[in-house]
């Protein structure tokens, strides 16, 4: 068989093809002329000889056929549903066809930095809301369209697998499998015959780190994973200080990737520093080993460029308006409020009695040292965790009261089971809000008070059983916290708001969606309030979590398994702290789930509660949370603790014990001034000494973010690549103007319908049972799926071409399916060999008399395919174009003008018919410009070389350094001449 090359048009199957580059010679790749990429197939060559199946010629595009003559509409729309449906295009880069979103200007830094790097070694440390998911998709994507990058993997945090599979496939068009333990089962039962792990068969991999962490998995994992590497929430794989486990197994995975040299490695992390400067430099060593040794605050100016070339970090102030085009953040509108417990007797009372407990539980003055025992770091967290409970809700209280005393057997108090570091690893995280757990911690503390009984004496218990029935009795509206959310939230509810209350425990988030339901009921029948906790699966809360965001008015109680990582911004804009975290930066993984890019309302409103009279609330707000409030408010950014955060917390918290336990007292709280705790870890620092370090800290952290916004990286350098593809690709407006005139063409015309909220943003709504049944067979599947409103089941679609994008309307982009089936289908029907007689409604001809033009011009759309070689690459990527050229005068007059691309592609998008044409003056003129097109094969080839040499200068000026080697550009012959349109003067 004879051998084509990649780029040629072939015949097979009573059906034209364009060849694909191919791995292998034996397999011949094709897809269809004008067809989409997932009908392409691929032919085994010595089968198919040896057989003789199928029949594989050379082929010849035709030229337009006068016969089927358009007005200038369907030349407009031929053009935009070519490039529209190109998928490898010829800009310089080649990954935004591929894409169902259109990145920010400023989101393409990153990847210009990226293809500056080899290996690309990357740390993306934009603030949270700016999109580092698109950023390093945007990477990823293009790296694997060039053939740098064969396979890749996103490393994630086990909650995230899912989000991470979703936006892959919706995003960058990349189907990945998710490897975790309740899918490495079915995965290895789909692997092929052989010795082939999952890692090293599947192309693309969402991987938790906690799966593939352990010893048992790791060697494995290292071996088959692929050269590309994704690592999300870069932070928490980090070296740690604190020796605790889990980080230090997630950093040694990291650091047996990176010493694979050629492995591409991406981090993202909203805070890379996390507080800790060790820290910060064991993720910088993973780009380069050299940075490890640096001094973050001496750097000289040599280390600094060094650290630009593979360090971005940007604020939202640095990128809100960039390349003259906005990004519409929300505006975030934060608020404090306060609840007392002493407008409850009852609920007051038990807390204080709580409270003398638990001092009781630790009077002893080494129970609160750092050199204690077993039994006295129980009798410590005990302590901590009822008081914590207590302060959460009464559901919350119950629950850990009703623990199951006597469950351990044994001699309480014979033996020290655990090591005290054993003990506070066990029971510190569910108390503490701790950042390195492989799932956050949200059940409530029953094991603390069990571990108790082999500690606490039989009075001991006696007394936390009759704090049970107290509990129970302090429901409803007995609870003053409950009470003040109330008021809260009703406000909300009014003003149209979707909140996200955030609690400690499970028992208080179900506690509080069930009291919130029952009192909102009458008030708001469409209401619908719903928990989601740990203690349902991931798969379970996602669900829930979609079902919810269809409800017309909607209320969600969360414990902070939702607060980090997860998008939320398309179903709720608004975020309550029911529980004080203890970690200060819970406020902002809290708040960055609905305060970020695509959030469609304009302002996110923030709610923080905390007690007045609650004297752990007053210690926590004091030291920690009302610091990280105000650098919020004045940088705008999130700055963690400059120590070890659960450490520092668990010590400030702990001087509650320090003081005189005169619980009676609490006005004591009350004052204003700072409250003075002494010490609050072994090296002696104070609390004034913390918040200095933590101003410090501030400093860095704004120094850093001015050094690491890539300001070197300029926005002229950015516009002509991001111009350069959207004239081959088409943008968002080529989007709405070609499905607004192919839909009115086809019988379906949008209709304006309102603007959306506070934003101008048009909403068109779309009679889908108008298209053609092609059409709205792929379109089915799209518009009837779960988080389609009931009104968008019927005949007419709410759509609209901006973001963001309001509740019921789906966003339509250059791959949603809708562009794509109108796409295809318009161009298939001009394409078509045989015609039924009627005019298709892109035709690929035609005529008209307009005042456009002073003398006879022949426009052409010309369909080039250009090779894109690299030495010491046997495979070379195909990429297209459509190039609009007009030229005025004849061929056969020897007169021939040809016109600047910029006037012929006006002429084409603004010429307007002035005077009328019989059908056959148009079938004249149209041929006669067919056949000096058809002659003209040296002027088209030209044109061709060309545009072939522009590609290569763009891939030049893009990709500076490379170990690809020589890279060269050359077209395919000859053009497909795809559209012929002739514009003449009006007669005077």
């Amino acid at each position: 068989m004879t051998k084509f090359e990649a780029g040629t048009l072939v015949r097979c199957r009573e059906r034209d093809w364009i060849v694909l580059p191919s791995e292998s010679p034996d397999i011949l790749m094709l897809r269809p002329l004008g067809g989409p990429e997932y009908e392409q197939i691929g032919i085994y060559l010595p089968v198919n000889q040896s057989l003789q199946i199928d029949e594989v010629e050379s082929a010849t595009f035709q030229l337009p056929d006068p016969a089927q003559s358009g007005d200038n509409t369907s030349a407009r729309l031929l053009r935009d549903a070519t490039r529209l449906n190109f998928r490898s295009g010829a800009g310089p880069f080649r990954s935004l066809g591929r894409l169902s979103v259109r990145p920010r200007p400023f989101q393409l830094v990153p990847l210009l930095m990226a293809l500056r790097l080899d290996p690309v070694r990357l740390l993306i440390a934009d603030d949270v809301g700016i999109g580092k998911t698109v950023e390093a998709g945007l990477i990823a994507r293009e790296l694997l369209d060039r053939g740098e990058a064969r396979r890749l993997a996103v490393i994630c945090p086990p909650h995230l697998c899912e989000q991470w599979q979703r936006e892959l496939a919706d995003k960058f068009g990349l189907e990945a499998a998710v490897v975790r333990s309740g899918t490495i089962a079915q995965l290895e039962r789909g692997l092929p015959p052989g010795d082939i792990t999952v890692f090293e068969h599947y192309p693309v991999l969402v991987v938790s780190i906690d799966f593939v962490k352990s010893e048992r998995r790791k060697e494995s994992f290292v071996r088959g994973c692929p050269d590309l590497v994704i690592v999300d929430e870069a932070h928490t794989a980090a070296r740690s200080s604190s020796n605790r486990s889990n980080m230090q197994q997630r950093h040694e995975l990291l650091r047996a990737l990176a010493a694979g040299k050629d492995r591409h490695l991406l981090l993202l992390t909203a805070t890379p520093h996390s507080g800790v400067e060790d820290a910060f430099l064991s993720l910088l060593e993973l780009l380069n080993p050299y940075f490890g040794n640096l001094d973050p605050n001496r750097l000289s100016e040599q280390e600094r460029k060094a650290l630009a070339r593979q360090f971005v970090q940007r604020r939202r102030a640095d990128v809100q308006r960039w390349l003259g085009e906005d990004t519409p953040f929300p505006v975030r509108e934060a608020k404090e409020t306060t609840y007392q417990l002493s407008r409850s007797p009852e609920y007051s009372k038990l807390f204080n009695d709580i409270l003398a407990f638990a001092h009781e539980l630790v009077r002893d003055d080494t129970a609160i040292g750092q050199k204690t025992g077993w039994k006295q770091r129980v009798r410590y967290w005990t302590a901590l965790a009822l008081l914590r409970c207590v302060m959460s809700s009464p559901a919350a209280a119950e629950t850990a009261l009703r623990a199951r005393l006597g469950k351990v057997t044994g001699q309480a108090g014979e033996e020290e089971l655990l090591s005290v570091a054993e003990t506070d690893q066990q029971l510190a995280q569910y108390v503490l809000d701790l950042g390195d757990q492989e799932v956050v911690q949200d059940f409530d503390p029953t094991p603390v008070v069990e571990e108790a009984e082999q500690v606490l004496g039989n009075s001991e218990r006696a007394r936390l059983q009759k704090f049970v029935q107290r509990a129970v009795n302090l429901r409803g509206d007995a609870d003053p916290k409950l009470l003040i959310i109330a008021q809260e939230v009703i406000g909300l509810l009014r003003e149209n708001y979707h909140p996200i209350i955030y609690c400690r425990y499970i028992a208080t988030a179900e506690y509080l969606a069930a009291e919130l339901k029952r009192r909102f009921t009458r008030q708001f029948p469409d209401l619908q309030v719903i928990a989601v906790t740990g203690a349902s699966s991931e798969e379970e809360r996602e669900q829930r979590v979609a079902e919810l965001s269809t409800s017309p008015r909607r209320l969600l109680v969360a414990t902070d398994c939702l607060s980090e990582g997860i998008n939320l911004q398309e179903a709720f804009n608004a975020v309550i702290h029911y529980d004080l975290p203890w970690n200060p930066n819970r406020l902002e993984q809290r708040e960055g789930r609905v305060d970020r890019y695509g959030q469609p309302s304009p302002i996110v409103r923030t709610l923080l509660l905390y007690g007045k009279d609650n004297p752990m609330d007053k210690i926590v707000w004091e030291v920690l949370i009302r610091k990280a409030v105000t650098i919020h408010k004045t940088l705008g950014i999130t700055v963690p603790l400059p120590v070890d955060s659960e450490s520092v917390v668990e010590t400030v918290v702990r001087s509650l014990f320090q003081q005189t336990p005169v619980v009676q007292q609490l006005s004591f709280f009350d004052s204003d001034r700072q409250l003075d705790f002494g010490s609050i870890d072994e090296t002696g620092m104070t609390v004034e000494d913390l918040h200095s370090s933590w101003d410090r800290a501030v400093e860095r952290e704004k120094q850093s973010r001015t050094r690491y916004a890539q300001h070197a990286i300029k926005p002229e350098e950015v516009a002509p690549e991001l111009e350069e593809s959207d004239k081959v690709l088409g943008n968002a407006v080529t989007v709405a103007n070609f499905v607004r005139n192919a839909c009115e063409r086809l019988g379906a015309p949008l209709v304006a319908t309102r603007k959306a909220d506070q934003v101008e943003r048009t909403i068109w709504s779309l009679p889908l049972l108008n298209l053609p049944p092609t059409v709205r067979e792929r379109l089915s599947p799209v518009f009837t799926s779960p988080k389609t409103t009931q009104k968008s089941r019927g005949q007419d679609v709410l759509i609209t071409f901006e973001t963001p994008v309001p509740e019921g309307v789906r966003l339509i982009h250059r791959l949603h399916p809708l562009t794509e089936a109108l796409a295809e289908h318009l161009l298939s029907s001009a394409l078509e060999r045989n015609g039924n007689g009627n005019l298709p409604p892109a035709s690929r001809s035609g005529a008209i008399r307009t005042r456009a033009v002073s003398t006879r011009t022949t426009l052409a759309l010309l369909r080039l395919r250009l090779l894109i070689e690299t030495a010491g690459r046997a495979v070379p990527l195909l990429a297209e174009e459509l190039v609009v050229v007009a030229f005025e005068g004849s061929p056969d007059a020897g007169n021939v003008k040809w016109l600047p691309s910029e006037t012929a592609i006006n002429l084409l998008e603004n010429a307007l018919p002035d005077g009328n044409l019989t059908t056959g003056y148009i079938e004249e003129r149209v041929a006669a410009a067919v056949g000096w097109l058809k002659n003209m094969g040296k002027d088209l080839e030209e044109i061709a070389y060309g545009k072939a040499e522009k590609l290569l200068e763009s891939h030049r000026r893009v990709r500076q350094a490379t170990h690809t080697g020589r890279v060269t550009v050359r077209p395919q012959l000859p053009p497909d001449v795809l559209g012929v349109y002739v514009y003449l003067p009006v007669v005077s």
